[in-house]
C-alpha cells in the first residue's frame, strides 16, 4: 500500500472547504429569507417562518465554525512530518490501514486513513483508483482499530450486526 498521505489530506481539506462554502451560502440564504419578510403584518403572519429561517441560519453558522475548526486541526496535524508506520506496527494517527471484511456478499478489503478529523469522508486513490474512508480515533471503527497490528481481528458493529474484520497491513 503506497498512497501519498499528503495528497489524501489535501483532498480531505478540499472537501472540508467545499462544505464550509456550502454552509456559508446556506446561512446567507436563510438569513436573507428571514429578512425578506419585510412588513410588520407579514412578520406577524409569518413569524414562525422567520423564526425557523433564523434558526436554520444559526445552525449553518455553527456548521461553518465546526468545519473551520476541523480544517485547522487538519492543518496542524499536517505541519509536522507525516508519521511512518512499519507494516507490522500498531495503528495510530496518520496510519493507512487495510482490513479484510466479511459480510453477506463475502470477503472484501477496505482501506482506512486514521486522521484527527473527517470521519466518514470517502477519498479517492491516485488516478481515481479505488476509495478509502477517513476514520478518527473517536469514531467506532477508529476506536476498534487504534493500537491494533497486522493480523489482529476486531469486532465492528454495523447496522446492529457484529462483524469480524482482520487488519491486513498498516502503513
Amino acid at each position: 500500500m503506497s498512497l501519498d498521505k499528503q495528497a489524501l489530506m489535501h483532498q480531505l481539506a478540499e472537501r472540508l472547504q467545499q462544505s464550509d462554502r456550502l454552509a456559508h451560502r446556506a446561512e446567507a440564504e436563510a438569513r436573507e429569507a428571514a429578512r425578506s419578510l419585510a412588513t410588520e403584518s407579514e412578520k406577524k403572519e409569518d413569524g414562525r417562518a422567520a423564526l425557523e429561517f433564523g434558526s436554520l441560519a444559526t445552525g449553518q453558522a455553527h456548521r461553518a465554525r465546526r468545519v473551520q475548526e476541523e480544517l485547522q486541526a487538519l492543518t496542524n496535524f499536517g505541519k509536522g512530518p507525516m508519521p511512518r508506520f512499519p507494516r507490522q506496527g500498531p495503528v495510530g494517527l496518520g496510519a493507512l490501514v487495510d482490513v479484510s471484511t466479511e459480510d453477506e456478499e463475502g470477503f472484501a478489503e477496505r482501506t482506512f486513513f486514521m486522521l484527527p478529523v473527517g470521519a466518514g469522508t470517502e477519498l479517492t486513490g491516485p488516478g481515481g483508483d479505488g476509495f478509502l474512508s477517513v476514520i478518527t480515533p473517536a469514531s467506532p471503527v477508529g476506536k476498534a482499530l487504534m493500537g491494533r497490528k497486522a493480523g489482529d481481528t476486531i469486532e465492528v458493529t454495523l447496522a446492529g450486526e457484529v462483524r469480524e474484520w482482520t487488519v491486513l497491513e498498516v502503513a
